[in-house]
């Protein structure tokens, strides 16, 4: 019996960058020794180990054979004959094919490191093609190694998945899986420009894929398009720290401007109606968990008139609180101001420019809030004046926090 350590934790040693999680292989032994030695079975689809006293995880060296279309169809194979090098021959990227034995020994049969030191993804074999997912996760990858670029040979084969329609059978919750991993890396717009060069974004994405060539108003950045603007404001997201709900409220919020017909470009005037929709749908389409559908819907409907916050009469700002349920859930208004501030930057450079807009309305929000509905509600002896009488006071609550264009 042999163990190897695999995979990203060698990857990432040799860049430099502190490991989180390691990967073993173990060659030449069955599932009867590794219980024999206390190992406790968790693999559903082939034998995984978790180790007595480390609890990482042990995987029995294997190679597979693709049986179907899509990422599920493979047989996978687990004998005390496998080798190491046909383990990671069924890896993906020569990056993550890289072994280191009990001595220190570093096991690279694929030329890993060299791929590492020309900051190359690489797919290991023609098997890369048998698994969508590979796509995915290359993407992501994109996002996290920001400075590498992907193998020209790598690139036409992923070309092919997608002409094939390798790519229609990944399944949604995957989908959303991985591309919700890519937002949290530290330039996610790498993701998204891997997944076009390809030409899965628009059998992913269409909504966005759209909007790429369509022409932005002049008074933004003429020397983009939409799509473009969207990837920094991604971007911005990132270099913020925004936690994933705002990340993905960035990268859907102008969905609406690929709708807006030719003869109105460059102006998207009203495209906030269509934005929501689209991001509802492609929430919808690809299970969002319901924090993020919410947050990516305010923010399309509602990131035009945030950008006015300036010039908003208070009774407006005060509806605004209130459509968005500013009172009972501060903490998502709050988070949408962050994606506006986003979208603002992403105009015309990262943080380039202040935002107040986020200040005016993080301070209605709080003057809205500090109104006692319930003490007004005590005063009347008519409760059907209620509502009149609680919006009225909060009005002038914002309007008693300074003037914002209240003429």
């Amino acid at each position: 019996m042999q163990i190897y350590c695999v995979g990203g934790a060698i990857r990432d040693e040799l860049l430099g960058l502190p490991v989180k999680d390691r990967d073993w292989v173990v060659v030449g032994a069955t599932p009867e020794a590794l219980l024999a030695e206390g190992y406790k079975p968790v693999g559903k689809d082939f034998p995984v180990f978790l180790h007595p006293r480390s609890h990482e995880e042990y995987a029995l060296a294997r190679s597979e054979r693709k049986t179907a279309p899509g990422y599920a169809g493979f047989v996978f194979h687990t004998e005390p004959t496998v080798t190491l090098e046909e383990d990671l021959a069924r890896r993906d990227l020569t990056i993550n094919a890289i072994a280191r034995g009990a001595d220190g020994h570093l096991v690279d049969p694929y030329g890993g490191r060299a791929d590492l030191a020309a900051r190359v993804f690489r797919h290991v074999s023609p098997a890369f093609a048998e698994d969508p997912v590979r796509i995915l996760r290359l993407a992501r990858f994109a996002a996290r190694f920001a400075d590498f670029r992907v193998a020209p040979e790598t690139l036409e084969l992923m070309r092919g998945m997608v002409a094939v329609g390798e790519v229609d059978a990944l399944v949604p919750e995957r989908v959303w899986q991985e591309i919700a991993r890519g937002l949290m890396e530290a330039r996610p717009s790498r993701m998204i420009a891997v997944l076009r060069d390809c030409g899965a974004l628009a059998r992913l994405l269409p909504e966005l894929e759209r909007l790429f060539g369509v022409s932005q108003p002049v008074q933004y950045h003429p020397e983009v398009d939409c799509g473009e603007h969207v990837l920094r404001v991604i971007d911005e997201a990132a270099a913020t720290g925004q936690p994933l709900p705002v990340r993905l409220a960035c990268l859907l919020h102008d969905l609406g401007k690929g709708l807006t017909p030719a003869d109105m470009l460059p102006h998207h005037h009203g495209h906030e109606m269509g934005s929501e929709l689209l991001a509802r749908q492609v929430c919808e389409r690809l299970k969002c968990p319901a924090d993020c559908r919410d947050l990516a819907r305010m923010v399309a409907r509602e990131h035009g008139i945030v950008h006015q916050a300036l010039a908003l009469r208070a009774a407006t700002a005060v509806q605004l609180v209130e459509r968005c349920d500013g009172l009972r859930r501060p903490e998502r208004f709050i988070a949408m101001l962050e994606a506006c501030a986003c979208d603002h930057a992403g105009r015309d450079g990262f943080g380039s420019r202040p935002y107040p807009q986020r200040d005016r309305l993080r301070a209605v929000l709080a003057a809205v809030r500090g109104v006692d509905a319930g003490a007004i509600a005590r005063r009347l002896s008519d409760k059907s004046l209620i509502p009149a009488a609680v919006h009225a006071a909060r009005v002038a609550a914002v309007k008693a926090i300074g003037p914002a264009a209240d003429g």
